[in-house]
């Protein structure tokens, strides 16, 4: 059992809440107490219902059954407006501002009456005052275009406080974030829980959870599976409570057995989507059955890499071979068929077609080819087949072949985008944050299916943020920054400080032996 400050009340109650979608039951008769004074964090995998449940307390979903109580009192909310007029307030995971506008333009179009009616100074006004209050660091003056992610994050806070909000809801907060703003956003959040709102934090994110919350409420299938202080639990007893076993934080890895180099890139110099350098004379290459990873703080020119790789962008300057042909400048069709299977870090957006079903996306890279063609036939009994074969080999839970991949959990949405580029590809993988915003259940079998690809003699080149993961499954390491790259490191004898001081712009040339040896110390 949990137990409660005694200066906390209650601010809400959910009772009894369930909400049921076409072959998914999200939420099944849930009770939640919210209390001010505190940060709950809202625990589960991809799929639990916890971003459904938020939904509801926020208005934009009606509950099939169950009760909603504000302060003691029901309430029945129709719309996000409803809430907010109650204190309710939700920050969802993809922002919605106009970038065109400034912060104080989108303050006032969030507003219940604008116009001619508001001052436009007293607003800005405001806004500094509660930037200054809770450490927000917003200038009102700036364009959204121009603020980075977590400024754009903060603005969205401010949108829910300037209108009164004293229930706040983030749906995983720091999914966009780096470590340092992710940092920010604890301070940020702590300082309104301290004045007596109820913050609820949405994550699967269980060093997150320990470093930010007071409470913890787990859900698994729908259901709450437990209801804890913080303090009294640990990331091991929260993970098993997620996926109902035991989470191994740390794979077993075998020895590399290293083929012949099968990727090449040599002084690859590109340029970003401002038309300014991206990639700045980077080189190294990846051989059969060896993972090489990628580390360095978003935005250094991962993405740019990857999609040079790929065909989806030309370089300035440079080659690329794969197996000793060159395919610099080649379309992506003619780099599929070269062998290069490419998962983006973009899901949605880039990996999958949302609105088909799980059987059009398993099968966008096997259609031109045999038994699923034939002649000039395709054959849909075959596509059926070869659907439910890797719907049963990576695990992928859907209610049907036919179901929208919208409608999958994250992580399901991930295995679905591996299913097809393993199949699709020749030996060679691109896995571009291949375990972002995946609850630690999903990454874990993320990272293992890329071992194993690893074991069959693949070559793969691993972009990811995360430290523990690069370092976990990478055989050598490359850092980026700015577009360079700062050294190639071998990770099972490089301290995650020494790759951290690459990241910052350090080359490892330039760190001295002496340091490296008491990091390691």
């Amino acid at each position: 059992m949990d137990t409660v400050k005694k200066n906390n009340k209650i601010r809400a109650q959910l009772k009894e809440i369930t909400k049921q979608f076409p072959g998914v039951l999200a939420n099944d008769h849930i009770n939640l107490d919210i209390y001010s004074h505190e940060i709950l964090a809202l625990l589960g995998e991809n799929g639990a219902g916890k971003t459904t449940l938020m939904n509801i307390l926020a208005g934009l979903y009606n509950a099939d059954s169950g009760k909603i109580f504000i302060d003691g009192e029901e309430v029945h909310f129709h719309s996000p407006k409803d809430a907010i007029s109650h204190g309710v307030g939700m920050v969802h995971q993809h922002f919605m501002l106009v970038e065109s506008l400034t912060v104080t333009e989108n303050i006032i179009l969030s507003l219940p009456k604008h116009g001619i009616s508001l001052n436009k100074q007293e607003v800005k006004k405001r806004i500094q005052d509660l930037s200054q209050q809770y450490h927000l660091l917003v200038d009102p003056d700036a364009a959204i275009w121009q603020l980075s992610v977590g400024e754009q994050q903060r603005v969205e806070i401010m949108r829910l406080l300037y209108r009164g909000a004293d229930i706040l809801i983030l749906d995983e907060p720091t999914a966009v974030l780096t470590p340092d703003e992710a940092k920010d956003l604890a301070k940020i959040l702590r300082k309104m829980a301290d004045e007596g709102k109820a913050v609820i934090m949405i994550t699967h994110k269980l060093n997150e959870v320990i470093a930010f919350s007071d409470r913890v409420t787990v859900l698994r299938a729908g259901q709450v599976v437990t209801n804890v202080m913080t303090k009294a639990t640990t990331k091991k007893e929260l993970a098993r409570q997620m996926v109902g076993r035991e989470i191994l934080f740390r794979l077993e890895k075998a020895k590399c057995q290293l083929g012949e180099p099968v990727l090449q890139v040599k002084n690859i110099h590109t340029l970003n989507d401002k038309g300014l350098p991206a990639l700045k004379d980077v080189s190294f290459q990846i051989c059969a059955g060896e993972i090489f990873g990628i580390a360095g703080v978003a935005g250094n020119g991962q993405r740019e890499l990857a999609e040079v790789i790929s065909g989806l962008r030309n370089s300035t300057s440079g080659k690329i071979k794969v197996n000793g042909e060159d395919i610099t400048h080649s379309s992506p069709f003619k780099v599929i068929q070269a062998g290069i299977s490419h998962v983006p870090g973009d899901r949605i957006g880039m990996g999958l077609a949302s609105n088909l079903g799980v059987a059009d996306n398993l099968v966008m890279k096997a259609y031109r080819t045999p038994p699923i063609v034939q002649g000039p036939l395709v054959k849909k009994k075959k596509i059926l087949q070869f659907v439910e074969s890797l719907i049963k080999t990576f695990q992928i839970q859907t209610p049907s072949p036919e179901t929208p991949v919208r409608l999958l959990s994250g992580g399901n949405q991930q295995r679905l985008i591996l299913a097809r580029e393993i199949t699709a590809s020749q030996g060679i993988l691109i896995a571009v944050y291949p375990s972002r915003g995946l609850d630690v259940g999903a990454t874990e079998s993320v990272r293992r299916t890329l071992l194993e690809q690893r074991a069959k003699g693949s070559a793969i080149l691993l972009i990811s943020e995360d430290l523990e993961e690069i370092s976990q499954v990478s055989d050598r390491v490359m850092v980026l920054y700015e577009g360079q790259s700062m050294g190639i490191v071998d990770p099972a004898v490089t301290t995650l400080e020494t790759i951290g001081l690459m990241m910052a712009g350090q080359p490892l040339s330039r760190i001295p032996n002496d340091e490296m040896e008491k990091m390691a110390s």
